[in-house]
């Protein structure tokens, strides 16, 4: 079955130098420092990262696998997914990231590889505006309905407003923003770790958006669509179950996401995504404490094999 949501293939990045990276950890609240040595943390993340793609490999997901050469100023390459995004009609776009860490982890042989394999029309390439420290962080800051064309965006600095507003008008989505906080009253710092968007159902926690007319709102354009709804509570989001992703495997739809996450999840909520997609648990504790999960680790490609 094809998916206009869900991808059937992946770019992934192999952490060669995995790290909690103290550049980033201001204001993203999910990151807890790593308290082992960064050698064997490297390592285990290594580890869990080819366990991940192993497994993707084998429910039929075409994963495209770059090494992150050891690079020791790159601790969160393993997250592709805020630096490069790819739409239907064959468009790609790079993106201003907001810590200049971040700024390294871009590639000219992803793009090389994404141009030679798959259609693509052209490459909107935003980077520049980092001069101006102005920062859009992709598929982390927004996350994208592609069947409605929306884009829903928690404010945050990684996500500017004018840019929001010129990458909406770009590629044809709506942008709807909102602010979002964690339980500890923190701004949350990329929607995608509040909500996912699947094929027939979507998961976000609403009680983190505040202002309720906004609230309202989101939960109305998410049904509009069709979907059910998976409210997850707080507690949830903090085992990362909004950092998943839906990908379009060999068997039908299969929902990506970490072994900590589906564990979180109630029968309930496990009902609503299994009318539609399998559950594919990866175990990513290490990556983990960087602040991401496997949302974060897979940039999918909605873009035509040539």
């Amino acid at each position: 079955m094809h998916s206009l949501q869900s991808p059937s293939a992946v770019v992934m990045i192999r952490p060669h130098a995995f790290a909690s990276n103290p550049e980033t950890s201001h204001d993203n609240a999910f990151q807890t420092l790593a308290q082992t040595s960064s050698q064997a943390t490297s390592s285990t993340a290594l580890q869990e990262h080819d366990e991940a793609v192993y497994q993707l490999r084998a429910a039929g997901i075409t994963v495209h696998v770059f090494d992150d050469h050891g690079n020791l100023d790159t601790p969160d390459s393993v997250f592709p997914n805020n630096w490069f995004s790819t739409h239907p009609g064959g468009h790609v776009a790079i993106y201003p990231m907001f810590a200049p860490s971040r700024r390294r982890e871009r590639r000219d042989d992803v793009i090389k590889l994404l141009k030679q394999e798959y259609r693509v029309q052209d490459v909107i390439d935003y980077s520049g505006l980092e001069q101006d420290n102005l920062a859009l962080e992709g598929t982390g800051a927004m996350v994208l309905d592609h069947v409605g064309r929306i884009a829903y965006t928690v404010k945050s600095n990684r996500a500017d407003p004018v840019l929001l507003e010129r990458f909406c008008t770009h590629f044809n989505y709506e942008p709807i923003a909102f602010q979002a906080k964690e339980s500890a009253g923190r701004d949350v710092y990329h929607t995608n770790v509040l909500m996912g968007i699947g094929t027939q159902y979507a998961l976000i926690c609403l009680d983190m958006i505040p202002d309720q007319e906004r609230r309202a709102t989101v939960r109305a354009r998410l049904e509009e669509s069709g979907r059910k709804i998976v409210e997850l509570s707080h507690a949830q989001i903090a085992e990362f179950a909004g950092n998943a992703i839906e990908l379009n495997g060999k068997n039908g739809l299969v929902l990506a996401l970490s072994s900590r996450a589906l564990s979180s999840l109630t029968p309930e909520q496990l009902s609503i995504i299994e009318n539609s997609a399998r559950l594919l648990p990866l175990s990513v504790p290490t990556i983990e404490t960087a602040g991401g999960s496997v949302r974060c680790m897979i940039a999918g490609i909605h873009l035509s094999r040539r």
